[in-house]
C-alpha cells in the first residue's frame, strides 16, 4: 500500500498563511501542539502524530510525500480514510488554504462518534470545541495526544466572544481603534532600547539598583511608612507606581511587535477601586523560540525596573529635601516590589508564563497538581508520565514553594523591622 493511495496522493494541501502551530508543549502526561487561527481566535490541541502531519501542510509536498515522511517516522501507512478524515476536519474547521493544485474530492467530517484506530493520526476532537474561546485552548480528551485515538466529529463553527458587560463597578475600555498599528508606532520609536548593545547595560543598572535596594531594605521601608503620613507625595508615588504599571503592559507589547506577534487591543480595566492598563497580546504561545516567548513574558517587570532608574539615580546624588528624598526612596521599594511579584510563577502572573515556558508546559499548575497527588499516593499512572514530565512538575512545585517561602520571610522581617526600629 502506499503512502496516499488512490485520488488523493497527488493532493498538496496548505493551511491558511494566518494558521499557527506551536512547539510540543507538556498537557499532564500527554504531549500536544496547539494550533491557532489567528483571524477567528480560536485554538486547540492535536497530539504529535497529528502535528507531524500538518505542519507540512505547505502547499509544496503531495499526501503522497507527506505519507511517506510519516511512515518513515512512525512505521506505519496511511489510506485514503485516514486523510479524509484529517482533511476534513481541517477543512471543517476553516483552516486550509483554496485554490491548491489538486483537490481531495469529497471529504466530510466523519460522523459523531466515529474513532480512529490506535496509532492513526487524527486531528484531535477537541479542535472542533468553541468552548474553550478565543485565545484558549481547548481540552483534548484524556489519553488522545498520546494514544493517537480521538473521536472526530464535524463541529459548527466557533462563535464569536461575547463582550464583557461593562458597569460603574467592572469593565474594560479599548483606548485605540487599532492596536497592533499603535504598538507598531511605538516599536519604531523605542525598538532601539531592545538592540543587544543598549539592553544588557540597561539590565546591569537594574540589577545593581537592586542590589542598592536590597542593601538599603530597612531604610527604605521606614521611607515608605513615612511617607503614609504625606498625602501629596503619597498621591504622586500612586500616580509613578500607575504609570509604571501602564509602561509594564505596553512593554509586553513592544516586545511580542518585535518578535513578530500582534497586539490586538489596548485599553483599561476596572474592578473599583483598581483601574489598570491592559495590553493584550495575540499568537505569544507561537512565537519561534522560547526565548522570545520568554523574553516577552518578562518584559512588563523589566520595564518596570527600567522605570525606576532616574529616581534611584536622584535617591543617590541629587541634593534633594527631606520629603521629596524619602518618597524617592518609598517608590524605590515599592516600584521594586511590584516587578518582583510579578515574576512570582503563580498563575495569572508574568512569573507564570515564564515557569510554563521554562518547562515546556501548558497548564502547568494544574498538571503538577495531579501528578503529585498521584505521586504522593503512589499510583501506578504517575510512572506512566514522560519522564520530562517527572522532572518538570516536581521542579515547578519545588522553586514555587521557595519563592513563596522568600516572599514570606521577607514580609516577616519587613515587619519585624518596622516593629523595632
Amino acid at each position: 500500500m502506499s503512502a496516499a493511495p488512490g485520488a488523493l496522493a497527488a493532493y498538496r494541501p496548505a493551511l491558511r498563511p494566518r494558521v499557527l502551530l506551536s512547539d510540543p508543549l507538556l498537557d499532564g502526561a500527554a504531549t500536544v501542539h496547539l494550533i491557532k487561527d489567528a483571524e477567528t481566535g480560536s485554538s486547540f490541541k492535536v497530539g504529535p502524530k497529528e502535528h507531524f502531519l500538518i505542519a507540512r501542510m505547505d502547499g509544496e509536498r503531495s499526501l503522497a510525500e507527506i505519507g511517506e515522511e510519516y511512515a518513515g517516522e512512525y512505521g506505519r501507512l496511511l489510506g485514503d480514510a485516514h486523510w479524509k478524515r484529517l482533511l476534513g476536519l481541517l477543512g471543517a474547521k476553516g483552516l486550509l488554504a483554496a485554490g491548491t493544485d489538486a483537490s481531495p474530492g469529497p471529504s466530510t467530517a466523519p460522523p459523531p462518534g466515529a474513532t480512529v484506530s490506535p496509532g492513526a493520526p487524527v486531528a484531535a476532537a477537541s479542535m472542533g470545541s468553541s468552548a474553550a474561546g478565543p485565545g484558549s485552548p481547548a481540552a483534548v480528551p484524556p489519553g488522545a495526544a498520546a494514544s493517537g485515538r480521538a473521536t472526530a466529529s464535524g463541529p459548527p463553527a466557533p462563535a464569536a466572544p461575547v463582550p464583557e458587560k461593562r458597569t460603574l463597578l467592572r469593565g474594560s475600555l479599548p483606548l485605540v481603534a487599532d492596536a497592533d498599528a499603535t504598538t507598531a508606532r511605538l516599536h519604531r520609536a523605542v525598538g532601539f532600547l531592545l538592540a543587544p548593545a543598549v539592553l544588557a547595560p540597561l539590565l546591569a543598572l537594574t540589577l545593581a539598583m537592586e542590589a542598592v535596594v536590597l542593601v538599603h531594605a530597612g531604610e527604605l521601608l521606614l521611607a515608605v511608612r513615612g511617607l503614609l503620613a504625606n498625602p501629596v507625595l503619597l498621591t504622586g508615588t500612586a500616580v509613578l507606581l500607575w504609570v509604571s504599571t501602564a509602561l509594564h503592559e505596553l512593554a509586553h507589547g513592544v516586545v511580542a511587535r518585535h518578535h513578530g506577534g500582534r497586539v490586538s487591543e489596548i485599553g483599561l480595566r476596572w474592578r473599583l477601586p483598581a483601574v489598570i492598563m491592559y495590553c493584550t497580546v495575540d499568537d505569544y504561545l507561537y512565537f519561534g523560540t522560547r526565548r522570545h516567548r520568554i523574553a516577552t513574558a518578562a518584559a512588563g517587570a523589566v520595564m518596570n525596573l527600567i522605570f525606576l532608574l532616574p529616581f534611584c539615580a536622584l535617591w543617590l546624588f541629587a541634593p534633594l529635601d527631606d520629603a521629596t528624598h524619602e518618597a524617592f526612596a518609598a517608590l524605590l521599594l515599592l516600584g521594586s516590589v511590584q516587578a518582583l511579584v510579578m515574576l512570582v510563577p503563580l498563575p495569572p502572573l508574568d512569573g507564570y508564563r515564564i515557569a510554563s515556558q521554562l518547562a515546556g508546559a501548558t497548564g502547568l499548575a494544574a498538571s503538577t497538581g495531579v501528578y503529585l497527588r498521584l505521586a504522593l499516593r503512589r499510583s501506578p499512572e504517575a510512572a506512566g508520565y514522560p519522564r520530562r514530565a517527572r522532572i518538570a512538575y516536581p521542579a515547578y512545585a519545588g522553586a514555587t514553594a521557595l519563592v513563596l517561602a522568600c516572599a514570606l520571610a521577607a514580609a516577616v522581617a519587613g515587619v519585624h523591622h518596622l516593629l523595632t526600629a
